[in-house]
Order: C-alpha cells, then sequence, then structure tokens
C-alpha cells in the first residue's frame, strides 16, 4: 500500500524546502549549521502543514546524525525511556517531538537532565504559541524559531512540483485554474493541498484534473481552528480588535471563521465581554441588545444563528466606543492590590460602639452625596474618567461634574446636624 502524497513528496535537503527562506535561505540559521556541521536544541512553531517536522527530519538526515520521531500525542513514557536509554549510550541522539506542547509538564520535565547534558539534542514542533504551552526551562534550553505559513504562490510552486515527481499519478494533469483554487483553499497549509490533490487523482482515473473535480473534494475550507490552538485565540482577538476598531468587514471575517468552526460559546463571551469592554457606558442599549442577540442565536442554533450574531457584530463596531467603565474597575482593582485599606467604620454593616449620632443615616437620602466614602489615604482619588463620545456618557460625565463639586465629609455627626 503506497504512503500517502504528502509524505512521499517530503523534501530530502534544505534546497527542497517550500518557502521559509528567513530560516534556510543563503547565509540563514539553519543553511549556516548544515555548512557548519552543528546542531543545537529548537522549536519550530508556526501553523499545520507548513514544513516543521520536515525541516527537523531534512537536517538530522543532511548532517548524516541519528534521529528519532516521538508524537507526543501518540507516544507514552515507555518511548521516551527507550529514547533516554538510547540517548545515553550513543552519548548524543537527535530528538524529534512532534506537537511538544501536548506533552504534560511531568513528561517535558523529564526531558530537562538529557537536553542539560547534551545526550539530547532536542528539535521540538508545535502549532501552539511556545511561550504558553511550552515548561519555561524547555524553552530556555531552546531556541524558538517561527515557520511561516505558506503562501498561494508557494502552494502552487509545491504543486507544479509534485505533478513532475516520479511519484506522480501517470498520465494524470491539472488545469492551471484547479492549481490555483486548491491553493487558495490550502491556507497555507500544504498537506492539506496535497492531500486534496491526491484524491482528485484518483478520481479523475488518469484524465485532467479540473476545478469541478478539486472542488468535489475539498473539504470545508482549510480554517486553522480548534479550541487548544492558537488560530482559536487570534480569530477571537481579531474579532474584538476589529469591533474596538469599528471595522465591520474585518469584525464579521473573523466572526465568519468562528461560526465555520462552530464555535458558539468563545463567540458568546467574546461578544460579550467585547460590548462591554469597548462600548460599555457609550452605548448601554447596545450593549442589551448583543445579550439579546446571543440569547436568540443560542435558541435557534447554527446554521440560522448567525442571522443575530451577524446583526450584533455590525451594530457593535458602527457604535461610539468607550472603555470607560473597564479601566475604572481596573483602576480600583490596582489600587485595591497596592493599597487594601479597610472600610472607614461609620460604612461598616455593624460597626461596634458607634454613637448614633454618627453611624451611616439610611433615612437621610438628602446627605447621601455628601459622605465620603473612600478611606481618608485616598480619599481624593477617581477611578473613573469620562469619555464623552456619546449623548448618554455625556449626560453621566455631567452628573459626576456635579457630584465632584460637593465637598464630601466623613463627619456624619456634623452633616446630620447641618441639614
Amino acid at each position: 500500500m503506497k504512503q500517502p502524497l504528502a509524505f512521499r513528496m517530503r523534501p530530502k535537503t534544505l534546497d527542497e524546502i517550500i518557502g521559509q527562506q528567513h530560516l534556510v535561505g543563503k547565509d540563514r540559521l539553519l543553511r549556516r549549521c548544515i555548512e557548519e556541521k552543528t546542531l543545537f536544541s529548537m522549536i519550530f512553531f508556526g501553523p499545520p502543514g507548513t514544513g516543521k517536522t520536515t525541516i527537523a527530519m531534512t537536517l538530522a538526515a543532511q548532517l548524516n546524525l541519528s534521529y528519532r520521531l516521538f508524537n507526543a500525542v501518540t507516544g507514552n513514557k515507555k518511548d521516551l525511556d527507550q529514547i533516554f536509554l538510547e540517548a545515553h549510550l550513543a552519548g548524543n541522539l537527535i530528538v524529534i517531538i512532534e506537537e511538544i506542547h501536548r506533552l504534560n509538564k511531568d513528561k517535558q520535565d523529564l526531558l530537562l537532565p538529557y537536553v542539560e547534558n547534551g545526550e539530547i539534542t532536542l528539535i521540538g514542533t508545535t502549532t501552539a504559541n511556545p511561550y504558553y504551552s511550552i515548561n519555561p526551562a524547555i524553552r530556555s534550553r531552546c531556541h524558538l524559531l517561527e515557520v511561516y505559513p505558506l503562501t498561494t504562490e508557494d502552494i502552487i510552486n509545491a504543486i507544479n512540483r509534485t505533478i513532475k515527481h516520479k511519484d506522480w499519478y501517470e498520465d494524470t494533469s491539472i488545469e492551471p485554474n484547479a492549481i490555483k483554487l486548491l491553493a487558495d483553499y490550502a491556507n497555507g497549509d500544504l498537506r492539506y493541498a496535497l492531500n486534496v490533490l491526491e484524491i482528485s487523482a484518483l478520481a479523475s482515473k488518469g484524465q485532467t484534473i479540473t476545478t469541478d473535480i478539486i472542488e468535489q473534494y475539498l473539504p470545508l475550507t482549510n480554517i486553522h481552528i480548534d479550541h487548544d490552538s492558537d488560530g482559536h485565540y487570534d480569530a477571537l482577538s481579531g474579532m474584538q480588535k476589529a469591533i474596538r476598531g469599528s471595522d465591520v468587514d474585518g469584525a464579521l471575517y473573523y466572526l465568519a471563521q468562528l461560526i465555520l468552526a462552530q464555535d458558539m460559546d468563545s463567540i458568546e463571551r467574546r461578544l460579550l465581554a467585547t460590548a462591554y469592554e469597548d462600548i460599555g457606558l457609550s452605548n448601554p442599549a447596545a450593549v442589551s441588545r448583543t445579550l439579546t442577540a446571543i440569547d436568540a442565536a443560542k435558541r435557534i442554533g447554527f446554521p440560522e444563528a448567525i442571522l443575530p450574531l451577524g446583526v450584533a457584530i455590525i451594530d457593535l463596531a458602527l457604535s461610539p466606543k468607550s472603555k470607560s467603565a473597564c479601566l475604572a474597575i481596573n483602576a480600583a482593582i490596582d489600587q485595591v492590590k497596592k493599597q487594601p485599606l479597610t472600610t472607614p467604620k461609620y460604612l461598616r454593616l455593624t460597626p461596634v460602639g458607634m454613637a448614633e449620632k454618627d453611624k451611616y443615616p439610611y433615612d437621610r437620602p438628602d446627605l447621601w452625596h455628601l459622605i465620603q466614602y473612600l478611606p481618608d489615604q485616598i480619599k481624593d482619588i477617581s477611578f473613573y474618567k469620562p469619555n464623552e463620545n456619546s449623548i448618554y456618557e455625556k449626560t453621566l460625565a455631567e452628573n459626576w461634574r456635579k457630584l465632584k463639586q460637593y465637598q464630601r465629609s466623613k463627619d456624619i455627626a456634623k452633616l446630620k446636624k447641618a441639614r
């Protein structure tokens, strides 16, 4: 049984690597490693299908160094122990760990002494952000090298090279438009492109692969989103930043990615957080409408859920923006962390040993706006800074300024007597 086309087309030298010229190009780091016949521990991070494992295997092969491949998803501790024993006996062994972020912390810790003493030269590959997913102790012993998404032109070049390869299907050609279509759908993932290309070649039965055949065997657009991946968080971040920047089209685009991933939970949480954080007091009605839209989306479910979600995105993106409430509560939290003061005695729920005249006047609403509520040490601090780009918050700001004119007092007895 033949191995998959993507496996058969794997490059054997750095010269055959598609893209990644910032790593493998002339006078670049990995090219210098080959020329100087040296290697160091490193972690390649980037999207799927961009050549991370291929580059690692190519480096070891070109340097004529023994290596072992370990997949963090399917491998176990017994496999690791065998690798450690082999490394100890050999004196040094290249260990390529695919999806290294899937190794739990305990297993990552097992690597440390072997990487430290040089018995293992570690080459990890990951689709996750290594600063979040890799043990800091491992990170500090490895060079982090980013592998970029392949361009459409890179994918086209790889497809053209594939159909000229000796392992390509004899008498099967492909239309230029079909190549372009496949490259566009691949979204920088060469493995995806070659897998679809192989299925299309088998289906064409030795005939020309057309755009119709490619479309027939294309799965959903190749979106790099799952709940544990950077693509998931990047799409959420892009959606919020586009709303904040009042870019309707950008916000809709990232929402569409999350919709295609059927990620209702994340859409719900991020939309609500965005509404309160970035729109907030400038348009409270839009915040309420967002909650209503999310409730409607959850009730009707996908695919119709896209309707209220689309309305909410457009509403928020085109709304006035105000982070004043978000900044105010964060400023208050920072102040408490820096200076956690006790509540003044007259504001406590049940003040002990306090004369009646000094207690909080529950029956005197005419005095409430004259009372000092902050502790003495910070009585003049102001957390809220109005943002007056909407009628609603202008009204709040005017009221806030009027209240600031009052001289507040902690002398409750004096206030009661004066009024």
